[in-house]
């Protein structure tokens, strides 16, 4: 379930687009994601464009997670200048039984909340 009107999001889901944003900003990539695994753990990452290995931000925060162990994400944000979560997102998200995906504008304004 997409939630079309611009949502408003929790602190912890607030703090999620704000690691998202500030790692995008740093390293100038096209995308910043974050998430939260479980026990409150965060992770973030950015989009991976090398010749050999491409990942998109949620892909390569959901690979740290699960480098730590993680079994669920209770959260995760991807910040981009899409409109919404591309369908691999969703799948990544899906396959973590994601509690809520939120996709973000560049200036932090949230653009949807997904359920999966």
């Amino acid at each position: 379930m997409t939630d079309s009107t611009t949502p408003e999001l929790g602190a912890e889901d607030g703090k999620l687009v704000t690691l998202a944003r500030a790692s995008r900003a740093r390293t100038g990539a096209a995308e910043g994601a974050a998430v939260r695994d479980e026990t409150g753990r965060t992770y973030a990452a950015v989009t991976v464009d090398l010749p050999h290995l491409r990942l998109s931000a949620l892909q390569a925060a959901v690979a740290a997670a699960v480098a730590s162990e993680a079994d669920r994400l209770e959260a995760a944000a991807v910040v981009t200048d899409q409109e919404g979560p591309s369908e691999q997102d969703r799948e990544v998200a899906a396959d973590l039984k994601t509690g809520v995906l939120i996709t973000a504008a560049p200036d932090g304004t949230p653009a949807s909340v997904d359920r999966p």
